[in-house]
């Protein structure tokens, strides 16, 4: 790698942890501004220094682009700043987007050679509306089980612990259930549902035995433990940006007599673009649905009683 090369790199790059610096520890935001206008300003940064030093050439222009990114994010977590997890699952997107802005910058200079066509690039993205949305989310999973409501029932108000987690999405440190346990019975009683990274809270709103369960959320444990190259970090999505407000099982029992058992979530996501990090949530509430309601599952089918020979 030639100087011209390292130093693309190098201001590209600083640039891209300088605006993560004022976006989060700033405007605390974790918005489009960080998500959307950074990746496509450092793209552009990056092929218009490609262009002022002689790198021309669309293959070199965009493998900088892609490492200026990747470096970005190497120094934020050297920083300690960021982990691993949530800078994986924010590089489908920035990575995409930092190429659009060095494709389109390149353009505009092929073709215009004035530095001064870049304003509208550059400024477009700041004007995108906050696609953050935080009105709540639903997210339902079902399962069957071969066995009545009410041993279901049973089992969806408390359950024993869960055996640990196989899937690797749990093994990068978001966290997962590991057991549920109530104080009272009826409304009113509060639910502790235990993940590892502390407990849910979950005041009892309807008890209608052995339909439906309903549940208020109070009180939320962080999300994650975030992979780090340090004994601990803490960075400030942690804490208020995912935010679960409700949930409930409903029982339904099926002509087989067996039970429909659905658990639905809902939540409020305080992180932009709104429809990319759901994907997210969605995914990963879904596999934390599917290991509890298979966990019921078993539970629950092996109480149901075997018939006489």
């Amino acid at each position: 790698m030639s100087r011209s090369h390292g130093l693309v790199l190098a201001i590209s790059s600083l640039i891209g942890v300088g605006w993560m610096l004022g976006c989060v520890y700033l405007a605390g935001s974790y918005g489009p501004w960080l998500f959307i206008s950074a990746p496509v300003a450092q793209g552009a940064v990056c092929a218009f220094l490609c262009e002022s030093i002689g790198i021309r050439t669309r293959k070199n222009v965009f493998s900088l682009t892609a490492c200026s990114i990747a470096i970005t994010g190497c120094l934020l977590i050297v920083g300690h700043l960021e982990g691993v997890v949530c800078l994986a699952m924010a590089l489908p997107l920035a990575i995409p987007l930092a190429l659009f802005g060095a494709w389109v910058t390149r353009s505009i200079l092929t073709n215009w050679r004035s530095p001064r066509t870049l304003a509208p690039l550059v400024l477009a993205p700041f004007f995108l509306a906050n696609s953050s949305d935080p009105g709540l989310h639903a997210v339902e999973s079902q399962l069957e089980i071969a066995a009545p409501p009410e041993l279901v029932w049973r089992n969806v108000v408390e359950f024993s612990d869960l055996p640990a987690p196989h899937e690797l999405l749990f093994k990068t440190g978001l966290a997962y259930p590991e057991r549920a346990r109530i104080v009272g019975r009826g409304v009113g009683a509060v639910r502790y549902c235990e993940f590892s990274t502390g407990a849910f809270v979950e005041p009892i709103r309807v008890w209608d035995e052995p339909r439906l369960l309903r549940f208020a959320v109070t009180e939320n444990p962080e999300p994650l433990r975030e992979l780090t190259l340090y004994k601990s970090l803490h960075p400030p999505h942690l804490n208020g940006y995912f935010v679960s407000r409700e949930g409930q099982f409903l029982l339904e029992l099926l002509p087989n007599g067996h039970t429909l058992l659905r658990g639905t979530s809902w939540y409020e996501l305080h992180m932009g673009p709104g429809p990319y990090w759901r994907l997210w949530s969605d995914y990963i509430i879904h596999q934390i649905h599917r290991r509890v309601l298979e966990h019921i599952r078993t539970l629950a089918e092996a109480n149901v009683k075997q018939p006489k020979l």
